[in-house]
């Protein structure tokens, strides 16, 4: 039996009639976020696409996962760029999930739109500089894209803007999205790289989205993904006005509101 994502026509990123719903770290209400089993739950709900992060761990490979450190998930201290693969494959993160590569999440989102995001660590201290110069992530991620053929299926975001132009300079025929959101410097939250950038979408956060801002963001040829909204009525409204997609954690109600 299909699931209900794999019974709809097939979609693509960008300008949308109706908004794309994609599922923020998978299916994250009801599984673990970041895992496969997120992921293979959003797919059987519905989902149009999935969002995930990603950042290279202490032995290099590209991992799944959204915090700098595993404390809210796992009770534990360890920075996750510090730390192994074959240690984070120990790490429980609850009924039995693991944290995934990018290679393993993308083979189980089977034809789902992917909206790959780039971490950068905290704005904080020598870890953040560290940064700067270059771990490697966003060439491992055009590598991964390519690999899987993803082509159209693909959308590669970050809040951060180096981040950002490094997957461009890695891969510029891969759709790249700019993260921004309320508490961001003025810069950032006005999204002044994007010109610099060129992003095929702009991705705010929903407190930012109104029918003005909308319009303006629209007039410069880009497409606008709006996060993280969970509440039918918002959901109703954002569809109303205008947006491509809405990044949700709860994807069939996502689904149940846009009607």
């Amino acid at each position: 039996m299909l699931s209900v994502a794999e019974d709809r026509p097939p979609v693509r990123w960008g300008r949308c009639a109706s908004p794309l719903v994609v599922a923020h770290r998978g299916a994250s209400a009801e599984r673990v976020e970041n895992t496969v089993e997120a992921f293979a739950r959003a797919r059987e709900l519905g989902a149009d696409g999935v969002e995930l992060d990603v950042m290279r761990c202490g032995s290099g490979e590209v991992v799944v996962f959204h915090d700098d450190d595993l404390r809210r998930l796992a009770g534990r201290p360890d920075p996750v760029r510090a730390t192994s693969l074959a240690a984070l494959r120990e790490v429980e993160l609850g009924g039995g999930a693991r944290i995934p590569t990018l290679d393993e999440a993308l083979e189980a989102l089977g034809s789902l739109l992917v909206n790959i995001e780039l971490k950068a660590p905290e704005r904080r201290g020598l870890q953040y500089l560290r940064a700067l110069s270059d771990d490697g992530l966003a060439a491992e991620v055009a590598l991964a894209v390519e690999r899987h053929a993803l082509g159209g299926r693909a959308l590669v975001s970050s809040f951060d803007p180096i981040l950002l132009a490094r997957f461009r300079a890695a891969a510029p025929r891969v759709a790249t999205g700019l993260l921004f959101h309320a508490e961001s410097s003025l810069p950032l939250r006005r999204a002044w790289a994007a010109p610099l950038l060129a992003p095929a979408a702009l991705h705010p956060d929903a407190r930012m989205v109104e029918a003005r801002a909308l319009a303006a963001w629209h007039r410069s040829g880009r497409a606008v993904n709006v996060w993280t909204v969970d509440d039918p009525r918002e959901i109703a409204f954002l569809a109303a006005i205008g947006v491509d997609g809405i990044i949700t954690n709860r994807p069939a109600e996502a689904r149940a509101a846009l009607g």
